[in-house]
């Protein structure tokens, strides 16, 4: 029998800092004064920020187009 044993190394820290934007900038709708964070490359907050939708791929099924008519 072998008496060996593995040992597992740590996973590398990244090198790379993270992008940082302007400190003290606030969300560009009117009237909202939210602060965003530096990390936050957005110009709204969450609450203002124009609704994204997923790029849906693949087909609709029988019963998804029965229910949208």
């Amino acid at each position: 029998m072998s008496t060996g044993t593995m040992t597992a190394s740590t996973v590398g820290r990244a090198h790379r800092k993270p992008k940082t934007y302007d400190e003290g900038r606030v969300c560009d709708t009117d009237g909202c004064t939210t602060r965003l964070s530096r990390y936050n490359r957005a110009s709204h907050c969450f609450n203002h920020a124009p609704a994204r939708y997923p790029r849906l791929r693949g087909e609709f099924t029988e019963e998804f187009l029965a229910n949208q008519s």
